[in-house]
């Protein structure tokens, strides 16, 4: 199925320009989540007690701040799913307490009361989630374990399969997909929850697995492009698995998008990041893996080699 026909677009000509603009967002985007002592984490991973109000009327995060003066510290009051909704999230670490002795459930009770006791008007809990501080680690800790399993997992297999400059491709672009949705989450105020990590778990699977397609043409085109250069065999291969991309990016992309406007407020951050991680995970496709890949290889094949490394450098 070739929606876009035979293609010949310079994609390698560009990297350069891709490499710069996916530096500055990843840059800027960490400088901001620096700035703000680290990122939005779910309870799922600091640990503490999160709800949601659903009242019958308008009300202002403020008023509802205002109802929880007593309650001291870094607690969060935000609006919740569309205005239309008047759902409010409240968050209280786990370290907070409302009154002296109260546990995390007693707070989220401490809440109702205080909400009801300033005559905000009519309001039900939508949901209540209790996490404490061992197992919002032990969630944290695991998290990152199992993010770094499957990088490492996804660079043993290219390299086996391919070489492993083009693994260093494949893992840069990966990686370069997680920080990117990482920054785009933080900028959208999305917290970091289980959700999302399994999110981007999907997308790091999706991404490689596009990458592989173009690096399986690469290496039919070396067989049959032996006189090109590394550049020309690369941005043919891109060229021609183009119509390819274009279609599983495009109708991916539109399965999740209705996921993300139906799917609800307990999947809206699990469709964002996927929305995300396709539109970069095309990208890094075309332009970083590749760009990557190249590099690595002409550098590999210029340094001083002899006997076996001579060998490997020719193939």
């Amino acid at each position: 199925m070739q929606i876009l026909g035979s293609t010949n677009f310079n994609f390698i000509k560009w990297r350069w320009h891709a490499i710069a603009l996916s530096a500055a967002i990843i840059i800027i985007g960490f400088a901001q989540i620096v700035q703000q002592g680290g990122p939005r984490l779910s309870v799922d991973f600091s640990g503490g007690t999160s709800m949601v109000l659903r009242f019958g009327q308008p009300v202002t995060e403020d008023a509802v701040r205002t109802a929880l003066a007593s309650v001291t510290g870094d607690k969060t009051v935000q609006r919740f799913g569309q205005p239309s909704e008047n759902q409010i999230l409240v968050r209280l670490p786990q370290s907070i307490t409302v009154e002296e002795g109260t546990t995390l459930d007693d707070a989220a009770e401490q809440v109702d009361a205080l909400v009801r006791k300033a005559n905000l008007g009519a309001f039900t809990r939508e949901k209540t989630e209790i996490v404490g501080p061992v197992v919002g680690q032990d969630l944290q800790r695991k998290g990152i374990y199992a993010t770094l399993t499957a990088i490492a997992g996804i660079m043993l297999y290219i390299g086996f399969r391919f070489r492993f400059t083009f693994a260093a491709g494949a893992i840069v672009a990966t990686l370069h997909d997680v920080l990117v949705t990482l920054v785009f989450l933080n900028w959208f105020g999305y917290e970091l929850s289980l959700n999302i990590v399994a999110a981007l778990l999907t997308m790091t699977g999706y991404s490689v697995n596009d990458t592989i397609v173009v690096f399986d043409r690469v290496r039919e085109n070396a067989r049959t492009m032996r006189k090109d250069s590394l550049d020309t065999q690369v941005n043919t291969s891109v060229n021609q698995t183009l119509s390819r991309t274009v279609i599983t990016a495009g109708t991916t992309f539109l399965a999740v998008f209705g996921l993300y406007m139906y799917g609800g407020d307990v999947l809206e951050g699990f469709a964002f990041t996927l929305l995300v991680g396709i539109i970069s995970g095309t990208y890094s496709t075309i332009f970083i893996a590749a760009a990557i890949a190249i590099l690595l290889t002409k550098k590999t094949a210029v340094a001083p080699t002899t006997g076996a490394n001579r060998a490997r450098a020719r193939a």
